[in-house]
């Protein structure tokens, strides 16, 4: 039993060694990758919205999808009544 034993220890050693030295490695790449791509291709300037009177507009339409969800919900409760 204690040979058994000492193989199965050996191998969860092995095991857990393997899949630290994967995870460290893994970290090494994705850390050189995310250097690499931000050396060649850095992050777009953000773009400032466009001064217009499309507020106005805006407003219109967030009262128009507030009605028509608060319709759909409506309709959803009435549905599924019990």
């Amino acid at each position: 039993m204690s040979e058994l034993m000492s193989n199965a220890i050996d191998l969860m050693v092995v095991g857990m060694g393997f899949v630290f030295v994967f995870l460290v490695i893994l970290v090494f790449v994705t850390t050189f990758m995310s250097k690499l791509v931000m050396k060649f291709a850095p992050a777009p300037e953000p773009v400032a919205p466009a001064a217009s009177n499309s507020n106005a507009g805006n407003a219109s339409n967030d009262a128009q999808l507030l009605a028509v969800l608060s319709a759909a919900v409506a309709k959803y409760r009435s549905d599924h009544k019990n």
